[in-house]
């Protein structure tokens, strides 16, 4: 079956850091793009970061841009969110989704990914 299994979430201080994982089983993982979304208690889910198929496009929102890095290793069907310098703002659940098409112009519209991971919870806190 076709899942998507995030991993990495816990509790950081300010400061701190912490790299999230996205495992990808039951398609052909590098024919898609794969988003981070972020959703904090009574918020909107807000796109994160997006790497192309490839790997040679990234987009990141402007409030983790210098502070987080995309990758995938396409070889281990995974993609990595490395996050530097966390904030308390940066609370929230984080999920990953797979999308068949790139698209720079619409990356954080979640109408774009066809498939989403249940989630893992990544707080920061002294």
């Amino acid at each position: 079956q076709l899942q998507l299994v995030e991993s990495g979430g816990g509790l950081v201080q300010p400061g701190g850091s912490l790299r999230l994982s996205c495992t990808a089983s039951g398609f052909t993982f590098h024919y898609y793009a794969i988003g981070w979304f972020r959703q904090a208690p009574g918020k909107e889910r807000e796109g994160v970061s997006c790497i192309s198929s490839s790997g040679g496009n990234t987009n990141y929102a402007d409030s983790v841009k210098g502070r987080f890095t995309i990758s995938r290793d396409n070889a281990k069907n995974t993609v990595y969110l490395q996050m530097n310098s966390l904030k308390p703002e940066d609370t929230a659940i984080y999920y990953c989704a797979a999308a068949r098409q790139y698209d720079s112009d619409i990356w954080d519209h979640i109408s774009l990914y066809d498939y989403w991971g249940q989630g893992t919870q990544v707080t920061v806190s002294s």
